[in-house]
């Protein structure tokens, strides 16, 4: 006892500090049962509308985030790599930005590129009729348009342990 009295005198407070996760966690919650994902239709950098349901019949991964949000700026470096690797493979990813303005998500992109669709959902109605309560939250939908995965929090997407799951959707 003595010992760890002298040992938490003596120690710098860094050395005690609780450390947060040096990675993001490689996994994803399965949705059990499946439930059918809330359709949407919001518009790109480009104006262009994106519906969900016009994606039946492809896995489609979907990630709510914000700019102010560090975990979601920290996760999209990796989306675009992920991106890079499924994009040929029948799998669809949508960013759905939640109550940001246009200007805010180009002056974003442009310190992280991003290739895949990023939609607007500036009043975060769409947002709200998701199950979700924080940023990122991630849902991967099945070729059925049910929700058949959930991650909460940052993730490394461009990681296999996640890819392989995704992919096997498409059977």
């Amino acid at each position: 006892m003595r010992l760890l009295i002298w040992l938490f005198l003596f120690l710098p407070p860094s050395a005690l500090a609780a450390e947060g996760p040096k990675s993001f966690p490689p996994t994803l919650k399965a949705v059990e049962p499946r439930v059918e994902a809330p359709d949407f239709a919001l518009p790109d950098m480009d104006g262009k509308v994106h519906r969900l349901s016009d994606y039946r019949g492809q896995v489609v991964i979907v990630n709510f985030w914000a700019t102010w949000c560090p975990p979601c700026r920290r996760e999209m470096p990796s989306m675009q790599r992920a991106w890079l690797k499924i994009r040929d493979q029948g799998i669809m990813m949508l960013a759905v930005n939640v109550g940001e303005t246009e200007d805010t998500v180009f002056e974003f992109s442009g310190e992280y590129p991003m290739d895949f669709p990023v939609l607007f959902d500036h009043d975060s109605a769409v947002s709200d009729a998701w199950p979700m309560r924080a940023l990122p939250t991630t849902f991967v939908i099945d070729p059925q348009g049910r929700i058949a995965y959930r991650a909460v929090g940052g993730r490394e997407w461009d990681d296999e342990r996640l890819l392989r799951p995704i992919r096997a959707l498409r059977r």
